[in-house]
């Protein structure tokens, strides 16, 4: 059975999933935009191509990434960090569409949480055998805003934990269109995506594009 018929499957469950206290999936949300959200993306890594960054350990990334807003989030061997300017152009990261931006506000209100004003949109391109691998998101000078991402293409699954490495994580198979924002007491929770499976996507094709909202100033 192909992806998108899997998604069709998905779509029919709960609309809304809390995973912790702070935490919520939110199935489909994002599902009603696809067409003008891959429409953007497109936009945007035409001025701003995908790239494997490397980690300050001089690793490189499985997924590959670029940016859009006032920052982008990068990581090279001087370690991780926000900078309003693309590393790789020298220009200032593209601007964030008026779309993407009402779509976290609108989807962080959905799950608790008024007045998130994204500043920042990371772009993960994952291919088969792409992951992410448990972290929190620290970066950020106030962890008082939530996070929110947007799952495009092929399905993923999204592991949640604890506060620790080590705590017992959770698996979510998100599809296309799901949305997962978590912030207050979940914020700081450890979050990563296992190794993405192979299949086809009928409007992606081999991979699955997420966006990631966050207030990074």
């Amino acid at each position: 059975m192909t992806a998108d018929l899997f998604d069709g499957l998905e779509a029919a469950g709960p609309a809304r999933e809390v995973l912790a206290p702070g935490a919520v999936l939110l199935r489909g949300f994002a599902r009603p935009q696809q067409a003008e959200l891959l429409a953007a993306i497109d936009a945007i890594t035409a001025q701003a191509p995908f790239r494997r960054m490397v980690t300050p350990g001089g690793h490189q990334m499985s997924v590959a990434m670029t940016n859009c807003g006032p920052v982008g989030w990068v990581t090279d061997r001087g370690g991780y960090r926000y900078d309003p300017i693309d590393p790789q152009s020298g220009q200032p990261w593209p601007a964030m569409p008026v779309l993407f931006r009402e779509l976290a506000e609108t989807a962080a209100r959905e799950a608790g949480f008024a007045g998130f004003a994204p500043d920042a949109c990371l772009i993960n391109r994952y291919e088969p055998g792409a992951k992410m691998s448990l972290h929190q998101d620290r970066d950020e000078r106030d962890v008082g805003a939530p996070i929110v991402s947007v799952s495009l293409g092929l399905p993923a699954t999204f592991l949640f934990g604890g506060f620790k490495r080590t705590d017992k994580t959770q698996r979510y198979r998100l599809v296309h269109g799901d949305v997962v924002v978590w912030g207050g007491p979940a914020r700081l929770a450890f979050h990563g995506v296992a190794a993405l499976a192979d299949g086809e996507h009928a409007l992606l094709g081999r991979q699955r594009i997420n966006l990631t909202f966050r207030r990074a100033r």
